[in-house]
């Protein structure tokens, strides 16, 4: 998939690829996102969904497609994938916000309740985001799983925090 952007992917890039969810999909609950672009051999996503959801198949060299129909949400391949490129997305978290769920890799961590300033893939300032949850569990394997709530119509733009302390 050629790059529009340099670096990243743009959202309609996104949208063209074969695992992003559907506008009805994302209607009526929290889904995973898969930004994985790379055409290398890689499949811990697919190995890590209980349920199906993710699908590389052979050659391990694909990249991996959604079922959007089977993906429940529950969020275990973000923290599996080592390419960092999975988010879960909840549209419908509240009222006129969503929630976007990711892996977070630096320190010092945030606290739940705090604002922080929601970033971009270009790692640009978007918006105020509010930390909802920050899961170090062991299932994570080490790596921290950030879920912050932004407003609605930024949710499919906003992809991480800015840095504390940066």
């Amino acid at each position: 998939m050629p790059l529009e952007s340099k670096g990243y992917l743009s959202l309609k890039e996104l949208k063209d690829g074969p695992a992003y969810p559907s506008e009805e999909r994302f209607n009526k609950a929290a889904v995973a996102v898969i930004e994985c672009t790379q055409e290398i051999p890689c499949n811990p996503c697919e190995s890590a969904c209980p349920f199906g959801a993710i699908k590389v198949g052979e050659p391990i060299t694909n990249q991996p497609v959604l079922d959007e129909e089977k993906c429940v949400g529950c969020g275990v391949c973000v923290a599996q994938c080592p390419g960092l490129a999975i988010f879960l997305l909840d549209k419908t978290y509240s009222e006129g916000m969503a929630s976007i769920s990711f892996p977070y890799e630096y320190l010092p961590l945030p606290e739940e309740g705090h604002e922080v300033t929601a970033v971009d893939r270009s790692g640009k300032a978007v918006c105020k985001g509010k930390v909802i949850k920050v899961d170090t569990g062991k299932k994570n394997d080490r790596t921290t799983v950030m879920t912050i709530s932004v407003p609605r119509d930024k949710s499919e733009v906003v992809r991480s925090i800015k840095r504390l302390g940066v």
